[in-house]
């Protein structure tokens, strides 16, 4: 886990997120970052994972290496108005009101589940992420995207709904990033690989995978 909490120096507004995120039901991977130009970062957790509340013990899990922008948004189950019932009113929520027992309460909502967010994934200012959702390795989450639905591993996705505009690559060069897991290497293995990586040079990345560190 970082214990490094800024990437930059003298930049406030970035953070690496698993270094500042203390509940247990959320899970970072290493140099994920959060940017947040309008509210402090640090408090990732109350701003931008919201109706995260205890009785689903619901999950938030991020990969390695993901880019989250300002304003982004996790809407867990609590958010999801049971659809099983004939009203949306959440009843079972205000049991003491209503002489309900208090074990129903969790009827209220529709649970779909934890958030799960692959590695090298770039989401954009202000999106959305719904509970349930799973956003496949490398993916692009366009600004104000409100996702819905799983997203593909290294897709491009927007909109509201969010729907697949685009694949970043080509099946072949895809299947072959996501054989390499990159992203799982040792550091120093990384460091001589980003050359390759922010050129987009698969084959140099390719001879990479065998160097051993």
């Amino acid at each position: 886990m970082m214990t490094k909490i800024y990437p930059r120096t003298a930049d406030k507004q970035t953070v690496y997120l698993n270094a500042v995120v203390k509940d247990p039901q959320i899970e970072i991977g290493d140099y994920t970052i959060y940017n947040d130009f309008v509210s402090d970062p640090l408090l990732f957790e109350t701003n931008n994972v919201l109706y995260h509340y205890p009785i689903h013990r619901e999950k938030l899990i991020i990969g390695r290496f993901c880019s989250i922008a300002c304003g982004t948004k996790f809407l867990f189950n609590c958010a999801n108005h049971s659809l099983k019932s004939l009203s949306t009113y959440t009843f079972p929520l205000f049991y003491e009101e209503w002489e309900l027992n208090r074990a129903d309460m969790a009827s209220a909502w529709h649970n779909k589940g934890d958030i799960t967010i692959g590695n090298d994934v770039w989401i954009g200012f202000e999106a959305v992420i719904m509970a349930g959702v799973h956003i496949g390795d490398g993916a692009i989450i366009a600004a104000r995207a409100v996702v819905t639905k799983d997203v593909a591993p290294y897709s491009i996705v927007g909109g509201s709904p969010a729907k697949e505009i685009r694949k970043r690559f080509d099946d072949s060069t895809i299947q072959r990033l996501q054989h390499l897991k990159w992203w799982n290497w040792p550091i120093r293995k990384i460091r001589r690989s980003l050359s390759y990586l922010t050129r987009g040079n698969m084959d140099g990345l390719q001879s990479m995978m065998h160097l051993n560190e």
